[in-house]
């Protein structure tokens, strides 16, 4: 007699009996993918699967005693060694250097307040995704330009007092630019005064004629050299568009199940300019703006955000050296840098300087200075972590060390 096949109703009451055995993430996803094969599923099958899971389970729970904080090191840190030292490229002129391998695990372990080589993902609702022309205008408006993106030459005339602006014309339309855009904004900053604007070609070394439009600058009068030369790079810096930071956004193609969807990726990170900005950016997604500078995440997001970003981060970092590292390790390493709500690094300015213990601070670095300081406030180390204990010659509260054993001598019961 063939078997009954099990109804939905059935199986979600059988799992959730296992409920007290295992975690809610595994209860959902074994209703998830076990109601998919539903139509092939017996009572009995259904039992076997969840008994299982719970053998399976129940051998990979940490022990109790296990030194996970150790294993974690080892399991991150022997990789680690075998990583390339250099930094990595994306290839072709157009794209975006990215830092990659172990100077990019460095930074993260270390917290660096911004990454040496910040990046954004940035990707587009429903409607915007599928239209490059949307995708191409979101990224003109995203990239901060400036006066010096669209200058041929600047040049200072000291005995006129005079600053010579070129403006390249065909710069100015690659990047959608107008005259009257760079004018507004000499006169905002309240640079000096226009005296003259002339247009003339040029010939470029490649023999090509270029047009250029030549603003003259009257100075302050009686400004002295040095501040001339400092008003030169100020008129270079003059924000003429776009969001501060973003100084390159290009436009990434996907083909994915028959369909091309297109997203954003941008050299330098501002995920406040982003948010601050989203009414002029329509068509952008907020929920899916990523950007590899964890502190920034930090500040504008939160700590739990940072510590999903650190875990993100380091597992990108493993996966293309083709290291598989588990998780967990991973998960163990963010909670400890995020623990405070700040984001800490690993080295004695963070996680190990901060430590409850005198002596697992002084283990670590700079020994004499934390002595002397502990001496002089009269510090107390009450010898409860492995540092502290291998100092001093004890058992480490770990393993077969977290238990006392008591012999009781004479025979008796």
């Amino acid at each position: 007699m063939k078997a009954k096949k099990i109804t939905l109703e059935e199986l979600k009451k059988k799992i959730q009996e296992y409920s007290a055995e295992l975690p809610k993430s595994i209860i959902q996803e074994l209703e998830e993918k076990l109601s998919k094969v539903i139509d092939k599923l017996t009572m009995n099958d259904v039992e076997k699967i969840l008994n299982e899971v719970v053998r399976q389970y129940r051998e990979a729970v940490v022990e109790p005693g296990e030194a996970v904080g150790t294993v974690g090191a080892q399991s991150i840190g022997e990789p680690g060694t075998q990583m390339t030292l250099r930094t990595f490229h994306f290839a072709g002129v157009r794209e975006l250097n990215v830092t990659l391998g172990l100077p990019r695990l460095i930074e993260i372990l270390d917290a660096k307040r911004t990454p040496s080589t910040p990046l954004m993902r940035i990707e587009l609702d429903e409607k915007a995704k599928y239209d490059r022309a949307k995708a191409e205008e979101l990224a003109r408006k995203i990239q901060h330009v400036t006066i010096e993106n669209v200058a041929n030459s600047i040049s200072i005339d000291f005995g006129q007092q005079m600053i010579l602006l070129q403006l390249d014309d065909e710069l100015m339309r690659d990047k959608r630019v107008t005259l009257e855009m760079v004018l507004n904004a000499l006169n905002k900053h309240k640079i000096g005064t226009i005296e003259e604007i002339t247009e003339k070609e040029i010939e470029t070394p490649e023999g090509k004629r270029r047009k250029i439009i030549e603003v003259a600058i009257a100075a302050p009068e009686n400004i002295e050299a040095a501040k001339l030369i400092k008003l030169r790079q100020k008129i270079l810096n003059i924000k003429l568009k776009g969001i501060k930071g973003l100084k390159r956004v290009v436009v990434k193609e996907v083909s994915k199940g028959g369909e091309t969807y297109y997203y954003l990726e941008v050299e330098g990170s501002n995920l406040q300019g982003i948010f601050n900005n989203l009414d002029e950016l329509e068509g952008i997604d907020p929920t899916k703006v990523m950007t590899n500078n964890i502190n920034e995440i930090a500040s504008v997001l939160g700590i739990e955000a940072a510590r999903n970003a650190i875990i993100n981060e380091m597992m990108n970092v493993l996966r293309e050296q083709g290291l598989d590292v588990d998780i967990r390790h991973i998960m163990l390493v963010a909670d400890l840098m995020t623990m405070t709500g700040r984001v800490r690094q690993i080295g004695r300015h963070g996680v190990s300087g901060e430590k409850t213990s005198v002596l697992a601070r002084a283990a670590f670095e700079v020994t004499t200075k934390h002595l002397l300081e502990a001496g002089v406030k009269g510090e107390e180390d009450p010898l409860a972590g492995v540092i502290e204990n291998v100092v001093v010659g004890q058992l480490i509260p770990l393993g077969s060390g977290m238990v006392e054993l008591r012999v009781r001598h004479g025979g008796g019961e």
